[in-house]
């Protein structure tokens, strides 16, 4: 079972939504655990991967090696990709 491991960026993003999205996407990060790869996508032209919850995306770093899932960033899907 892959652990999950929050950056200091995706941690900031995460205490400014409100209750209802959070528990949410608690709910949709501990149902990953498991078999990651059938919930998530990759994303085009980068390593990483993503989770949709709702109209909020989750960037993620699936380290394989150290069962670990590192979310990177979160953020609704309008401002989410535009970096």
């Amino acid at each position: 079972m892959y652990s999950i491991e929050l950056t200091t960026t995706a941690k900031k993003q995460f205490s400014k939504l409100n209750n209802v999205l959070k528990k949410r996407i608690v709910a949709s990060l501990t149902r990953i655990r498991v078999r990651p790869y059938s919930h998530i996508k990759k994303l085009v032209g980068g390593p990483y991967f993503r989770l949709r919850v709702g109209d909020y995306r989750l960037i993620l770093d699936i380290q394989d090696g150290k069962l670990v899932i590192l979310v990177l960033e979160l953020g609704h899907r309008k401002r989410i990709y535009k970096k």
